[in-house]
């Protein structure tokens, strides 16, 4: 199938064929019918893609503050591969779909094939959207106005924010797609208009609607003519759709207003907000997100948890569907609105139309039947690619990976391609991904199809780097159909999946295979590491450890932070500095101790380990530091020395002759190392890099120390 695709680094948009996505539990699969384009939000992207660094910088200063911290603590070359993998990341396009549902996930009952819905799904032949963010469309309503629906929406949920009352006057700041169709929500619902915009089209548009207008473009002075249109009073609400830099919107919004007017920013504005505008008339502000409650809330929008109707009644969905009910009832009429069609074969007509300055709203992108000849194409769920820039070596191992995110973008798969595994198969959830990482590492197909990459008989290894839950069951998988197995940390969340995973390497042995199974734990492949490992190998006398993460604070919601899904930050992120300092110590973990370090225990503690040698250490695993400290530093304290590793980038030694310093340019956590050593193991029949035995001791400790903290035992 073909999807739209806009790269964030050069601004390009391009059609591009992808595998047809998955259908997870609580999803629907959906063939498009019509899409709109989002004149406003995808015009933004667009321009930004087309800036150049500095002026990418300069429109997001907080991105930047975040590239000047990591250049600080990590080093010039690491910040700039992040930056450059960022960037290089396609964005799919898109978010007003309408279309016919082909496939519904588990747990599916609100919707059966066949049905046509509106929903946030991408410019794509073929969509997969969670239940919440889909609405069914009703008989008499055309798939051209329904594909306005999720837009309505956004302007719905402003209005919402305002609660105007039947006769109030309500402004209307910045007439373009959302401007116009507030303006008709507003007169549906009884209140007197006044559209501000300096385009003569959108006024005369607004005008047919029902609304005063004020042509701010021939000079027309706004709050003049809002205090004339409130006769002397003021607005009742104002809603800004406009999309600017400047602040004059506010201001203005601000002087209309009557005494304890309300104003909500439903679109882009400068907010220098002058105190004294809004003080004496005790206005309220708001900012309105998006569709409506539920947005960016994860247990709503991924996981199908709808809040109860008795206390939200107006969610996201309901949105839609309040929507679809007044195109239904004739209350409102978008079909002015659209400007152009275009085929989505043709799609990048659009996103040129939207950089033109050629005059545009509604762009409505037109999509083929999915009759039967069709159909086939449209649910091929494996995509071939470009044969691969060079060829593998001879004997090396043939690989498949689950998973395209981040960090096995970015660090992992290069790093086993650099090793010269070959990359066969990539699989992503939703393709596109997929399809991104295989073309730029050389993989040989993408898919969303995880059962078939497991079943390939032409595969050997799997390689997981997928969200947490699933290194389990994928583990499992890999080992019974005879393949090795490299899972990116954690090699499981819970107690339950790590058995399962004990069972499933025995019972390979049981049958006379010897599978390599691995975990990324990069740290101890560090060359810092394999210093400070060689230098300790020649003391006999037990070791102190110190290691102190920095990790940072990141938001509550976070899939990590999510004991189902992450597990939390200790079993995802601290099982790290347990294998690296279990590694140095060089002998069995003999006890653990857990002690919160936060409110909630899954994100922050002090971890205290013994040793079977008569070592011991903690891992202060933190996160409310400060950002230009030191992300990682390791302490070693022993017959009368020390050893201080900070960040992977300096060691140095007090009392250890021979070495007084050991230093980087920048900063190596092994993980080329790490991937190298495994391939090697592959291709000769070696022995596994971390013995089998400790990775599942350090998987037990670390769960073990988890549930202590959750426990408070």
């Amino acid at each position: 199938m073909k999807q739209v695709l806009q790269n964030l680094s050069s601004g390009e948009t391009v059609i591009v064929d992808v595998p047809r996505p998955a259908v997870p539990p609580g999803h629907v699969l959906v063939a498009t019918r019509r899409s709109l384009v989002s004149a406003g939000t995808e015009r933004m992207l667009v321009d930004f893609g087309k800036a150049g660094l500095i002026e990418k910088a300069r429109q997001q200063p907080d991105k930047l503050r975040m590239v000047l911290d990591k250049i600080r603590t990590d080093g010039l070359a690491p910040t700039l591969r992040a930056v450059r993998n960022k960037l290089d990341q396609p964005i799919a396009m898109g978010y007003c779909n309408v279309g016919t549902v082909l496939e519904v996930g588990a747990g599916v009952t609100r919707f059966k094939v066949g049905d046509r819905i509106v929903s946030n799904g991408k410019h794509a032949e073929v969509v997969t959207v969670p239940v919440n963010l889909c609405a069914k469309v009703a008989d008499g309503v055309s798939d051209e106005d329904a594909a306005f629906t999720v837009l309505a929406a956004i302007a719905l949920q402003g209005i919402r924010l305002a609660q105007p009352t039947l006769g109030e006057t309500v402004v209307v700041t910045g007439l373009g797609l959302i401007g116009l169709i507030a303006v008709q929500l507003l007169r549906a619902q009884g209140c007197r208009v006044l559209g501000i915009d300096p385009d003569a089209g959108r006024l005369e548009l607004a005008r047919t609607f029902g609304a005063e207008v004020v042509d701010v473009g021939r000079g027309a002075d706004p709050v003049a003519a809002a205090q004339a249109y409130s006769r002397g009073i003021g607005a009742d609400a104002v809603i800004v759709t406009a999309s600017t830099k400047s602040s004059e919107p506010m201001h203005q919004a601000a002087l209309m207003c009557r005494k304890r007017g309300r104003i909500v920013l439903v679109g882009v504005t400068g907010l220098e907000l002058s105190r004294a505008d809004f003080y004496e008339k005790e206005l309220t502000f708001q900012v309105s997100c998006s569709y409506g409650p539920g947005r960016y809330d994860r247990a709503y929008e991924e996981q199908g948890h709808d809040y109860p109707v008795g206390y939200v009644r107006w969610t996201e969905q309901r949105n839609f569907e309040a929507v679809l009910d007044m195109l239904g009832d004739g209350r409102v009429d978008f079909a002015p609105l659209v400007t152009h069609r275009i085929a989505f074969d043709d799609a990048e007509k659009a996103y040129a139309l939207l950089s033109s300055g050629e005059p545009s709203l509604g762009i409505v992108l037109e999509y083929a039947a999915a009759d039967a000849a069709r159909a086939p194409a449209l649910m091929v769920r494996t995509t071939p690619l470009p044969a691969a820039a060079a060829e593998a070596r001879t004997g090396a191992p043939v690989m498949g990976v689950i998973g395209a995110g981040g960090y096995g973008t970015a660090v992992l798969i290069p790093a086993l391609r650099d090793a010269g595994a070959r990359l066969k198969t990539i699989a992503s959830s939703g393709g596109v991904s997929a399809v991104h990482a295989g073309r730029k590492f050389g993989f040989e197909q993408a898919t969303t199809d995880t059962a078939a990459l497991i079943a390939d008989d032409d595969i050997d290894t799997l390689v997981v780097c997928t969200r947490h839950d699933t290194h389990a069951r994928f583990a499992c998988e890999a080992l019974r159909a005879g393949k090795h197995v490299f899972v990116e940390k954690p090699l499981a969340i819970t107690p339950e999946g790590l058995d399962a995973i004990a069972a499933a390497h025995a019972d390979a042995l049981a049958r006379g295979r010897t599978p390599l199974v691995m975990v990324g734990f990069n740290r101890r492949f560090a060359p810092h590491v394999q210093r400070m490992k060689a230098l300790l190998a020649t003391v006999a006398s037990p070791k102190s450890f110190v290691i102190t993460v920095n990790a940072g604070a990141i938001p509550a919601d976070h899939w990590t932070r999510d004991p189902r899904v992450g597990g939390g930050r200790i079993v995802g992120e601290a099982c790290h500095f347990i294998d690296l300092m279990r590694f140095l110590a060089g002998a069995p973990i003999g006890t653990v101790t857990a002690t919160p370090a936060a409110s909630d225990p899954d994100d922050a503690a002090i971890l205290t380990l013994t040793f079977a040698d008569g070592s011991s250490g903690t891992v202060h695993y933190l996160t409310d530091g400060h950002k230009s400290f030191p992300k990682e530093r390791v302490e070693v304290f022993c017959a009368g020395r020390i050893l201080q590793l900070d960040n992977f980038r300096r060691l140095t030694g007090y009392g250890w002759p021979g070495l007084r310093s050991m230093r980087l340019w920048s900063q190596d956590k092994g993980n080329a190392a790490c991937a190298g050593a495994f391939v090697r193991a592959v291709a000769t029949g070696g022995a596994s890099p971390i013995a089998f035995d400790e990775l599942l001791e350090v998987s037990r400790v670390t769960l073990e120390a988890a549930a202590r903290l959750r426990t408070g035992a």
